[in-house]
Formats: C-alpha cells, structure tokens, sequence
C-alpha cells in the first residue's frame, strides 16, 4: 500500500512513469503468494482436497509450527519491502532510467520471505501424518 500511494503521486505529475513503478509496487505483494503456497501444500499434505487424513493434536501442532518461518517472513519482509520499494518509486520519480536498479533492491528484500517459504516446505515434508 505504501509503494502504491507514492506511485500514485508520481504518475500524478507524470502518467508516462507508470511501466517502471508497476513492479516496485506489485513486488511486495508476493509474499501473499508464498502464504498461499505454504497454505496450499499443507492442505495437500493433510489430504483436505480429497481424503482428510486423522492426525493427533501433536502433528497438528508440528503443521502450525512449520508454517510459521513464512508467516513471520511474509509479514517483516512485506513491510520492509513496501519502504524499500517506496523509496524506489520516488527514484523513478527524479531519475526514470534508474527503475531497474530500485527494483534490485525490492527484490533483494525478497530473498528473505523466499527463504522462510523455503523452510516451512521443509518443515512440512518433515510432519509424518497418515
């Protein structure tokens, strides 16, 4: 939301600006993604879908527990990024041919939602359920 409302604020003064702010603003939304994934996989692995499998409270909990590295991930690294990925619009805004460079480093911030999605998947494989 933060990079969407000074985006908005630069195409306000120049609508040409749009294509190198698009992704400073999408970006940090990806987290939502990798909380779908985990969200996703765990639902498959409890067989949801399909055949609900019995678990105890104890692998419910070990379920709860590995989809924690990408909540807390998503979450601090959402918010990080939507600073970064602001600041990067009000670089489009005085200097459009450095958009890519912004947009490095919003990415940069987004290795670490990767990684806590990484861990929780290896957390799920970890769960024994069935």
């Amino acid at each position: 939301g933060l990079a969407a409302q000074v985006a908005n604020g630069v195409l306000a003064e120049d609508p040409k600006k749009f294509g190198g702010l698009f992704i400073l603003v999408v970006l940090p939304g990806t987290q939502g993604f990798y909380g779908f994934l985990a969200g996703f996989l765990g639902i498959m692995k409890l067989g949801l879908l399909g055949n609900p499998v019995a678990i105890t409270l104890g692998q419910g909990l070990q379920m709860f527990g590995a989809c924690l590295p990408v909540a807390f991930a998503g979450l601090l690294s959402a918010i990080w990024q939507g600073k970064v990925c602001a600041s990067g619009c009000e670089l489009v805004a005085k200097r459009p041919s450095e958009s890519v460079k912004a947009v490095i480093y919003g990415a940069m911030v987004e290795t670490y939602a990767v990684l806590g999605l990484l861990v929780t998947i290896f957390l799920q494989m970890g769960v024994k359920v069935g």
